[in-house]
């Protein structure tokens, strides 16, 4: 099967996504400084979560470039991504209205380890769909994953953190968005190859 519209569909559900987020973000009632001031955990949790999106599509669209072909198991395994992402509008409009309460940053924290989860899957089938020797496989084949190894370790910990210090959970959910801002350097030298 072609993967273009894999992408378009993906594309357009991202797009959705970020749509859902922005729409959630409200105006102040009133028009003063302090209501302004009022909405800044809602913007900051919109900002993350609109990083985090911007990650996933990034690093997304990296994968797929190095991919020849997808399957009916990668079309499920791109839709469990695209599931995973389409909580989060919904775990960033709690934790921006509770102002970071606990149990709302707990499942904003399994709301960012759930598409790392998913995301991996796809990898992993992707590959399995284009061979051992197929550009992706050669990408990821090195160790040098920390990102990927770390960071649903971090998730798991800030998960953790959010029942006892929630700012140290957003913390390290901030890191993370932070550490993927650069998409995976092993596939952006193969997709540098492959250009």
């Amino acid at each position: 099967m072609e993967k273009d519209r894999l992408l378009a569909f993906s594309d357009g559900v991202v797009a959705i996504l970020i749509t859902i987020m922005v729409l959630e973000f409200r105006p102040p009632h009133n028009s003063t400084w302090a209501a302004l001031g009022a909405l800044a955990p809602t913007f900051l949790s919109y900002l993350l979560s609109f990083l985090y999106i911007g990650i996933y599509w990034n690093n997304h669209h990296h994968m797929m470039y190095l991919v020849k072909r997808v399957n009916g198991g990668v079309l499920w395994a791109n839709m469990a991504l695209l599931f995973c992402l389409s909580l989060v509008p919904f775990t960033t409009a709690w934790l921006g209205e509770s102002g970071g309460a606990i149990v709302p940053t707990a499942v904003y924290g399994v709301s960012l380890i759930l598409p790392a989860f998913a995301f991996l899957a796809l990898q992993t089938l992707l590959i399995r769909s284009d061979g051992p020797t197929s550009a992706l496989a050669k990408a990821v084949a090195s160790d040098n994953d920390w990102k990927g190894k770390y960071s649903p370790v971090f998730y798991a910990i800030g998960i953790a953190l959010s029942f006892f210090y929630p700012p140290l959970a957003w913390a390290l959910y901030v890191l993370v968005a932070l550490i993927w801002l650069a998409p995976d350097k092993r596939v952006e030298r193969m997709v540098a190859e492959k250009h």
